[in-house]
């Protein structure tokens, strides 16, 4: 199953360069990284990045995270994966793309809001 998370312009700048990431400074502040399934994405994108252009958005492959990746009730109840004691790695993108801001708040890839995406 594919996860995700959304990247300001200098965080992904900082991700590509380094090789691997701690996250935004929510997740330094938090100690874990947040991410959002397909379902929960849209949702994320509006609360926590209203109005912001110039943004990634970042695949990753929830299973190949195994036991460091946790899923744990937030927004109403609702279970979110965040990993756990380890930095998020490069290679563990699946993919990335632009995640641009339209007339009615940010356009996502075809398919991606899915819950079945994989």
């Amino acid at each position: 199953m594919l996860i995700f998370k959304i990247f300001r312009r200098s965080e992904w700048a900082a991700f590509r360069d380094a090789g691997e990431t701690a996250g935004a400074p929510v997740d330094l502040a938090d100690g874990f990284i947040h991410f959002s399934s397909g379902a929960q994405l849209a949702q994320t994108a509006a609360k926590h990045f209203a109005g912001e252009d110039g943004l990634t958005l970042v695949a990753i492959d929830g299973d190949a995270l195994g036991a460091d990746l946790h899923w744990e009730p937030s927004r109403g109840g609702a279970l979110f994966p965040h990993l756990y004691n380890r930095p998020l790695r490069l290679e563990e993108v699946a993919w990335s793309r632009p995640l641009p801001l339209g007339a009615a708040g940010h356009v996502f890839p075809e398919g991606v809001c899915d819950d079945a995406i994989s």
